[in-house]
């Protein structure tokens, strides 16, 4: 329950009970006309992508997240409001979540946060209306529901 709580309600109560009136305004108006809410998911949260079962709690949050985000999304766009929303893998990135798998991850696969974070902004700030909802992987790849 705290995975689901941490994971997936908070991020959607903090959009529609806090952030909705301020996202609806939409973007500066100088760099863009929307607001971008990207909530950070993890590719685990993939029902289409997920080959190695485990991880129940964290993945089932993700899989939250990623449904109650593409809601909001869909909603924000039904109201033609000025927001796009969008679903972001990081990757796997050197913190303490990712230490005890790390041995299994593939040469070069294993990132600082800082990398991560700068592939994840590239997207932030590259996505335009077509976009909203959808998941995208650090690299910019669209990632299957």
């Amino acid at each position: 329950m705290l995975a689901y709580e941490v994971n997936a309600v908070g991020p959607i109560l903090v959009i529609k009970q806090h952030m909705s009136p301020l996202l609806k305004v939409g973007g500066s108006g100088i760099e863009r006309d929307v607001a971008v809410v990207a909530n950070l998911s993890a590719r685990v949260g993939s029902i289409g992508d997920n080959r190695l079962g485990g991880w129940h709690s964290y993945r089932a949050s993700k899989a939250a997240l990623n449904q109650l985000t593409k809601s909001v999304s869909v909603e924000f766009g039904r109201k033609k409001d000025p927001v796009i929303c969008i679903l972001l893998h990081p990757g796997t990135v050197d913190t303490d979540l990712s230490r005890p798998f790390q041995r299994n991850v593939p040469e070069g696969k294993l990132f600082t946060k800082e990398f991560s974070v700068q592939k994840l902004l590239n997207i932030i700030n590259n996505v335009k209306s077509h976009d909203n909802g959808k998941f995208f992987a650090w690299d910019g790849q669209e990632i299957p529901w």
